[in-house]
């Protein structure tokens, strides 16, 4: 069986209560770079994202985040079949996110 999460575009992601832990699995350069990161996201490079979820509790609600939506779902999947109960993916990722001029910090 496949493990689930949920893809959500952006302006819903946004408004999900409660407000989830905004994981962008991009690099470095990425997340300070011209598409810049949503507010309050934290860096976990999508090689890191196994070790870094051990230290999450599996039902904290998560949203992964990358430039177009590939990494994010891969992330999301990973986590989603390590037992996390509330995952989500940013449909279109950070490229959405500007083409629909929603908050972004450079």
């Amino acid at each position: 069986m496949a493990a689930r999460f949920q893809n959500v575009d952006p302006a819903r992601a946004l408004a999900l209560v409660p407000k989830p832990r905004i994981v962008d699995v991009r690099q470095p350069e990425e997340f300070h770079g011209e598409l810049g990161h949503i507010p309050n996201a934290e860096l976990v490079p999508l090689a890191t994202v196994g070790e870094r979820a051990r230290e999450w509790r599996t039902d904290e609600p998560l949203l992964f985040v990358c430039r177009s939506g590939g990494r994010s779902s891969r992330a999301a999947e990973l986590l989603a079949s390590m037992g996390f109960e509330r995952v989500f993916n940013l449909e279109g990722g950070m490229l959405a996110v500007n083409a629909q001029d929603l908050p972004v910090e450079r």
